[in-house]
């Protein structure tokens, strides 16, 4: 099925048509409304005139994370505060929180958008849904909420804490739906084998992931142990929330609702246009958003576009796996490193549970990394008291690490559980380079 034919399968001329249209709109809003912008684009000598169609993008300013916080907290929002109904704020670690308001449409757009990304996994009226997201200021929660409400389904509103009163609700409810972190996923897995609940006494066949990088591998172990079907959700909030993409049957690739958010790939130094298909920095446009629209919003994530045809029916562009961030991206004695590097080859070998912590150091001015990982509890016997045979999987998960990363890791195998669980957004690295 699919919640909104007309803008899901509109053809690409119409789709540019009507994204030109949009993209004109909303630089005479922001111009007239955000002093920012309308600085920004004076000292370029453009002005909304100069905008007509989708291809005019180019000629528009990149907005960074740093401009959100320089203008904390209103200082980019472009509706007057009388008609914002609802404040988000991203989880920022350092420096001011990026402020986000949103307008009654724009609550609406996020629900709608969300209805679409959920009818593509397969879920209806009939289904009753869990939101295992944190609700609050963190757009996960709430945004998830609205549209399975909008979608007509059953919203149990579980946010995280308390996962084995989750668990028993997933089955005396009969719950066949759950959004949460790939993370969270596996937690919730653990904790119902825990209970001896099997995958057979309950009802899940629907996953809507997101919010932390995840692979394939990934995938298939929550697939497996849940017995749900496992689909990947996009989202940002400084852009909506999640709803700005999503994966349909086919599991190839998110679709965009681009006639919402305008995606661009560029180079990450050079900030010139990729072309599809090429891995560079994921850009967006908002296109419709009244409470704080965003011009090239640079998201530091890291992916290619693809605009091939989908057999889902679908005709919008659709966007690939996160490959990283380049602001996240370890450089580690001068090699390009990302988590889910390793995380890929944790995951390709039996003998470890998908858990694991990358320790980034520096000694004698020599960076060093320590990759962690947790042995599955059927691999870790008593042959695991053997120093030996401790030594072989060590050198056997090194081995592979470093036809991978290009890099000597040193490898400590952990017992089972052992590495600290989350039930927000997992964390994977710790750089102790930084610190202070």
């Amino acid at each position: 099925m699919i919640w909104n034919p007309n803008k899901e399968c509109m053809s690409r001329d119409e789709m540019s048509a009507l994204q030109g249209r949009r993209l004109h709109k909303i630089v005479a809003y922001v111009y007239h409304n955000v002093p920012f912008y309308r600085n920004k684009l004076q000292e370029m000598d453009v002005t909304p005139d100069d905008i007509n169609t989708i291809e005019d993008i180019r000629k528009l300013p990149f907005t960074t994370k740093q401009d959100l916080r320089d203008n904390y907290p209103f200082g980019l929002q472009a509706a007057p505060q009388s008609e914002i109904i609802r404040i988000h704020a991203s989880s920022g670690t350092t420096g001011n929180p990026t402020i986000v308001g949103y307008t009654r449409k724009d609550i609406g757009v996020w629900s709608e958008c969300m209805s679409r990304c959920l009818t593509a996994y397969g879920v209806t009226r009939d289904d009753t849904f869990s939101v295992a997201y944190g609700y609050g200021l963190f757009t996960g929660g709430l945004g998830a909420h609205y549209g399975v409400e909008n979608l007509g389904a059953s919203v149990v509103p579980t946010s995280t804490g308390n996962t084995e009163k989750h668990v028993r609700l997933i089955r005396d409810l009969g719950i066949s739906g759950i959004a949460c972190t790939p993370s969270y996923a596996l937690y919730l897995a653990e904790t119902m084998e825990k209970m001896g609940i099997t995958k057979e006494q309950i009802k899940l066949r629907v996953g809507a992931f997101g919010a932390e990088p995840w692979t394939e591998s990934m995938r298939e172990e929550i697939q497996k142990r849940l017995g749900l079907k496992g689909y990947n959700l996009y989202g940002l909030s400084e852009i909506m929330g999640p709803c700005v993409s999503y994966e349909c049957s086919e599991q190839n690739g998110s679709h965009i609702c681009e006639d919402h958010f305008y995606p661009e790939i560029i180079h990450p130094d050079t900030l010139e246009p990729l072309p599809y298909g090429q891995v560079g920095e994921l850009v967006f446009t908002t296109l419709t958003k009244e409470g704080m629209p965003l011009l090239r919003y640079r998201t530091k994530d890291l992916c290619s576009l693809m605009d091939d045809t989908c057999p889902c029916g679908r005709t919008s562009v659709r966007m690939g796996r996160i490959m990283g961030r380049s602001d996240d991206m370890l450089i580690i004695r001068g090699i390009n490193v990302f988590p889910s590097q390793v995380e890929s080859v944790v995951l390709s070998m039996p003998e470890f549970a998908p858990r694991y912590l990358l320790i980034i150091d520096r000694i004698n001015n020599l960076d060093t990394l320590q990759v962690q990982v947790e042995v599955r509890q059927e691999y870790f016997t008593q042959e695991m008291d053997n120093l030996g045979a401790i030594e072989r999987l060590e050198k056997k998960l090194a081995d592979k690490l470093k036809s991978v990363l290009s890099i000597s890791a040193k490898v400590q195998l952990k017992p089972p559980g052992t590495i600290e669980r989350s039930q927000g957004k997992s964390k994977f690295v710790i750089d102790k380079r930084v610190l202070k």
